[in-house]
């Protein structure tokens, strides 16, 4: 566990002026680490803040993100661009996992997340493909118990790759969450059943998993 403590907010109207402008600076808001390393960088030509999981936390759809100061979602559309590339020690079944958790609670015990796994969506191997995007739900609904009790309902394919940047739009509304990809008009995975119900609400956090260096830039929230 390395859970990090963060800089105390200065002033809660700039993370409520943020919301309401619908985009907040990763470079100036708070970024509590929660199992992982945050720091920032320029990629590609862009300003993006810089998540890696601690390299001692072995599980998997683990709470491993940096909690974004000021957010507190319910219902309404978040976006962001994350980019991700594999670590030098990223074991062989790494994907490159990268994506956004949200209602998190003030422990982080329990959230909802969409995440996509970057080196499938151009596999030669379809199950893979067909394995592009995932939706789970911490601590109890992981990928791997949603996948053994509703194989395919809660990941599905999308044309991505490691090393640039992909756009990722979900949309929640009480219990239902539709994930877009790079501004397509149609949802590459819609879940209708949020595990932690329709009423469940807290932070937003840029969330990777094992043998991922993951790039975040350019978050935008509109909450209902």
């Amino acid at each position: 566990m390395n859970y990090v403590l963060w800089p105390l907010f200065t002033s809660l109207a700039l993370g409520l002026a943020s919301l309401r402008a619908e985009s907040i600076d990763l470079a100036k808001v708070p970024l509590k680490p929660v199992q992982v390393s945050v720091s920032h960088a320029v990629i590609l030509g862009r300003n993006a803040v810089r998540v890696t999981k601690d390299p001692g936390i072995t599980k998997v759809d683990e709470a491993t993100f940096a909690w974004v100061g000021g957010t507190n979602f319910k219902d309404g559309i978040i976006e962001i661009d994350v980019l991700a590339r594999l670590l030098a020690d990223a074991p062989d079944w790494a994907r490159g996992f990268i994506g956004i958790a949200f209602r998190i609670n003030d422990a982080s015990s329990r959230f909802e997340s969409f995440y996509v796994r970057p080196t499938n969506g151009r596999a030669d191997d379809q199950l893979r493909r067909n394995r592009s995007t995932q939706y789970f739900s911490y601590p109890d609904y992981k990928f791997d118990r949603l996948r053994k009790e509703s194989p395919g309902q809660y990941e599905a394919y999308a044309d991505m790759g490691l090393n640039e940047w992909i756009t990722i739009k979900i949309v929640v509304q009480g219990a239902q969450a539709k994930m877009y990809l790079n501004g397509k008009d149609q949802p590459v995975l819609v879940v209708n059943d949020l595990k932690h119900g329709p009423d469940s609400t807290g932070a937003i956090g840029l969330w990777v998993d094992v043998g991922t260096e993951g790039y975040f830039s350019n978050l935008r929230v509109q909450p209902r």
